[in-house]
């Protein structure tokens, strides 16, 4: 048997009002009925073999053919058949062999709808009998030949495609809905079923976005004319009431405070309802790293004076996490790190956060010779604001460089505060008393105190491994040193771009530029970390963490007043999971506020090996300096999780 369209005739209703009606009428038969995607009422059936019966493996072979040439269309239906998707593999018996072909009877059918084609016909035989036909007990070949034709008829065009109490339109940006006319709804435009299911939701959300929560589509009107390979789409929507924000209530909080968790979704009862508030107050509680899983839940029906009660639904992970990592490259050792978290101290998703360092194992078995690095920061969020936090943090460290060793010890306390979802700010002071010894000055002690303003712009689509957008960041940080009793000012400016271009962004080309300037004392009496260096995995690749700089007269490299780097990559995705890096970086570092460019420019080329992960890409880095200096080495190998920027 093969199973097609209706026959050809003037109209072919599919008017989903009448149907419901006539079944609400009269009790329903055991069966199934979808249209255009949507599951309308009845059981639904097993859409595999395994979800039917398990039986010995029945191999076959399947041979799939499309009248005509279309090899898009072709490539659709063999994404949508399961007996194509899984031929490499035995069906469950051939009970599971007949009912995988029954499946794709459906399967193909609503292919061929989503792709504009309504008067297709579809035949699935095994053993040169139709599938349709066999008993489910039926018995096949050992290897069962399984042949697939479809006949996929005319594509079907809209000749009305209307809307019926669609939304006004709306001056405020967040609120615009793409028109369900500019994305493929429209007369003259291929019928496809994906595109009237996309519009009745364009359709919906417009109204949502302003604020009537329970709109819906209350009539779907679909007819299509065969003798004309036209359909005919009418959509009516109900807008319902406007709404407005009634109480929020958590449920399933267990060790946070669900009163002040309510308070940060920053819904409040009484505003009216704008389904981009929910999604800000998602992205806002998900930085909290409390729950493993979280959700809203709007009431089914509004309240008086339009009231919309919400719930907020979570399941809370374990407050205590304890956690390593790691980084190494071939010129400045192995790096090794632990952490423990504790994410809700208070109750309020107060974050502690202790942890440890040490670097450069390998370049030196010399434990006087490593980088240590050991201290704790606390986090409040939803200070003032849920967008703002306070942060405070201490920090001891003892970091061997070839320009320099420092030790010293750090506090920082300020506030941070996110402006929307892309642009983000902080303010922080900073005070630090620092020891640093080098073949230049000798040892030097300084005492600093100085505040730093960031501000952040970010709309990267992955800040992991971006695709797109851009990220900018400004850093001015005036300060004070008292040993030498010294003011200045730092300032630091830094832009990324992407831009990804071929099927699903497989190749990436990715920029870097970052500037800096100092004002103030010479560089004896400065803290050489408030110099500017370049050099390391995230700067100049080729060449070591932080070793270009200023160049003395006695051949010594000290830091520098001005700073310029600039990076480029080619990435390009292999597979899913492996991709390369072709990259340029260049870097200069100035003995002056103002560079003049006395000093040599540093370049370093390379290839680089990512594999692609959930958590971000794993990184392998070869690089070569172009200009190698006498310590400088021959190759540098770096490896570490993320873009190199």
């Amino acid at each position: 048997m093969t199973e097609q369209s209706p026959p050809t005739r003037r109209w072919s209703r599919l008017c989903v009002a009448a149907l419901s009606a006539t079944f609400l009428a009269a009790p329903l038969p055991a069966y199934s009925f979808e249209l255009f995607g949507i599951h309308l009422f009845g059981k639904k059936k097993a859409e595999t073999a395994e979800d039917m019966t398990i039986g010995e493996p029945q191999n076959y072979q399947v041979e799939f053919s499309l009248s005509g040439e279309n090899e898009d269309l072709e490539s659709v239906l063999k994404a949508a058949s399961n007996l194509w998707s899984d031929r490499e593999e035995p069906a469950s018996g051939a009970a599971g062999l007949i009912a995988k072909a029954r499946a794709d009877y459906r399967r193909l059918l609503a292919a061929l709808y989503g792709e504009g084609h309504y008067g297709g016909t579809i035949s699935i035989r095994i053993d040169g009998r139709e599938a349709a036909d066999l008993p489910p007990d039926a018995s096949v070949a050992t290897v069962a030949n399984v042949n697939v034709r479809v006949d996929p008829g005319p594509t079907f065009i809209f000749r009305n495609a209307e809307i019926v109490n669609q939304a006004p339109a709306t001056d405020n940006k967040r609120d615009v809905v793409a028109d369900p006319r500019d994305e493929g709804y429209a007369s003259g435009e291929t019928a496809r079923s994906a595109t009237i299911l996309q519009a009745e939701r364009l359709a919906v959300e417009a109204w949502r976005q302003q604020g009537h929560a329970k709109a819906i589509i209350a009539n779907r009107r679909v007819e299509a004319a065969h003798d004309a390979d036209v359909i005919d789409a009418t959509l009516t929507v109900d807008p319902g009431r406007k709404a407005f924000y009634g109480p929020v209530t958590v449920q399933g909080a267990e060790r946070i405070d669900p009163q002040w968790l309510a308070w940060m979704t920053g819904i409040r009862e009484g505003e009216e309802y704008d389904p981009d508030d929910l999604k800000r107050a998602s992205t806002r509680i998900a930085r909290l790293d409390l729950f493993s899983a979280a959700r809203f839940h709007e009431a089914d029906e509004l309240g008086p004076g339009g009231l919309l009660p919400i719930t907020y639904i979570v399941q809370e992970r374990k407050a205590r996490r304890f956690g390593v990592g790691g980084t190494w490259s071939s010129i400045d050792g192995l790096g090794v790190e632990a952490f423990w978290l504790h994410r809700n101290l208070f109750g309020r998703a107060e974050r502690l956060r202790i942890e440890g360092k040490v670097g450069g194992i390998g370049e030196t078995l010399k434990p006087d010779e490593f980088t240590y690095r050991v201290g704790a920061t606390f986090v409040k969020p939803g200070v003032l604001t849920p967008d703002t936090d306070f942060s405070a943090s201490i920090f001891g460290d003892r970091e061997v460089l070839e320009a320099y060793t420092r030790t010293a010890i750090t506090g920082t306390a300020g506030f941070s505060h996110i402006f929307n979802e892309e642009l983000s700010g902080k303010i922080f002071a900073t005070a630090a008393q620092s020891r640093y010894d080098d073949d230049e000055f000798g040892r030097r002690d300084f005492t600093t105190f100085g505040l730093q303003g960031t501000l952040t712009y970010d709309s990267r689509d992955n800040p992991a491994d971006a695709t797109e957008g851009v990220f900018l960041e400004a850093n001015l940080t005036p300060f004070y040193e008292f040993q030498y009793g010294n003011p200045g000012v730092k300032a630091v400016a830094e832009a990324r771009a992407y831009y990804g271009f071929g099927k699903d962004d497989r190749f990436v080309l990715a920029g870097r530029v970052k500037i800096g300037s100092l004002v103030g004392p010479s560089v004896a009496e400065l803290p050489p970390d408030l110099l500017f260096f370049a050099g390391g995995g995230g700067s100049v690749r080729g060449y070591a963490y932080r070793n270009i700089g200023v160049t003395t007269p006695a051949g010594n490299v000290i830091g520098g007043r001005s700073l310029g780097e600039a990076s480029i990559e080619a990435r390009m995705r292999v597979t899913d999971s492996i991709g390369v890096v072709g990259f340029a970086d260049i870097g200069y570092v100035g003995a002056d506020t103002i560079p003049d460019f006395s000093e040599d420019v540093r370049i370093g080329v390379g290839a680089g090996l990512r594999y692609l992960t959930g958590l971000g890409p794993i990184r392998l880095d070869v690089a070569v300096p172009l200009d190698r200096r006498v310590d400088d080495p021959s190759v540098a190998v770096y490896v570490g999780i993320g873009q190199a920027f």
